[in-house]
C-alpha cells in the first residue's frame, strides 16, 4: 500500500509538471520565406505581405493568439521548424507523402496547379521531346523539383534555384529554356509583368496527388497535435466568416482554395 502511494504521488507530480510546461498557444511563431510573390514578398520599405502573410495574421487571429512571423529560406523551412525556430510554416508548402514522413499538416488553406513557362514561339506543341535537352528551373526543394526529376530528370538538365526572383532573372537573361512554378505565382510575379511579356505557359496543370499532394496546408511539428486541431479550427473559422474570401479577393479574382 506504501509503495501504491508514492507511485501515485510521483505520478500526480509528473502530471502537475507536464501540465505547467504544457503550451498554451497563446504566441504562435509562424516560418515564412518573403520571396514567393504574390504569396510572400517584402515591400520596399521592408514590410512582410502577400497571400500567405494576410492569411497566416488571419489564422492565428482566429485561433485567438499571437502572431510572430520568421522568414526562412524555402530549403530550411522544415528544418528550422524541427529545431523549434518557429511554431508552423504558412508558406505555399503542399502537403506531400514525402514531406509528411518529417512533419505534420493542417488541412489545405489553398490549391492551384503548376505550369511550364517557355519563351514565346520556341515550343510549338508541348512534348517530352521538344523537352529534351532544354535547360529548366525549379526552386529547389519543392514539389516542381521532385515532379521535374521524377519525370525528364535523364532528358532535360534541371537547375535548381534558392529563390524564384533568382530563376526569373536566368529566364529572361536566356540561361533557362523554361521553368516550372505555381501557376498563380508565375503568373503574377513574372508574366504580367515587364519583364514576362515575351513568356507563356505550355503544357497541362500540373496536379497529380502523387508529387503535387492534396494542396497547400500548414506545416506542424507531429508532436504538436493540438496545433494542428487550432490551426484547422481556425481555417474553417475565417472561411466561413469571409474572412478568406477577402483576403483572396486583394490578391485574386478566382477561386483560390479549389474544390
Amino acid at each position: 500500500m506504501k509503495k501504491l502511494l508514492v507511485s501515485l504521488v510521483v505520478l500526480s507530480i509528473i502530471l502537475s509538471a507536464g501540465n505547467i510546461f504544457a503550451k498554451n498557444w497563446k504566441t504562435i511563431r509562424v516560418g515564412v520565406e518573403g520571396a514567393y510573390p504574390p504569396f510572400s514578398f517584402v515591400t520596399p520599405e521592408g514590410k512582410l505581405d502577400g497571400f500567405d502573410i494576410d492569411i497566416a495574421k488571419a489564422i492565428v487571429k482566429a485561433a485567438d493568439a499571437e502572431i510572430v512571423l520568421v522568414t526562412m529560406d524555402w530549403d530550411g523551412l522544415i528544418p528550422a521548424l524541427l529545431t523549434k525556430k518557429y511554431d508552423c510554416i504558412i508558406a505555399s508548402m503542399n502537403i506531400t507523402e514525402e514531406r509528411k514522413k518529417k512533419v505534420a499538416f493542417t488541412n489545405k488553406y489553398y490549391q492551384t496547379p503548376a505550369k511550364f513557362v517557355v519563351r514565346k514561339g520556341t515550343i510549338k506543341e508541348f512534348s517530352t521531346a521538344a523537352l529534351k535537352g532544354k535547360s529548366i528551373g525549379v526552386q529547389r526543394a519543392s514539389t516542381n523539383d521532385t515532379y521535374l526529376t521524377d519525370n525528364y530528370g535523364s532528358d532535360v538538365i534541371v537547375k535548381r534555384y534558392g529563390s524564384q526572383d533568382d530563376l526569373y532573372l536566368d529566364m529572361t537573361s536566356g540561361r533557362l529554356d523554361m521553368f516550372v512554378a505555381d501557376s498563380i505565382a508565375a503568373s503574377d510575379s513574372f508574366l504580367k509583368k515587364p519583364a514576362g511579356k515575351d513568356f507563356e505557359f505550355i503544357g497541362p496543370d500540373l496536379v497529380d496527388p502523387k508529387w503535387f499532394g492534396a494542396g497547400t496546408g500548414i506545416a506542424v511539428r507531429k508532436q504538436d497535435t493540438e496545433l494542428v486541431t487550432i490551426l484547422n479550427t481556425a481555417i474553417d473559422k475565417i472561411r466561413a466568416d469571409g474572412t478568406y474570401k477577402k483576403i483572396q479577393d486583394k490578391y485574386f479574382d478566382f477561386n483560390v482554395y479549389g474544390e
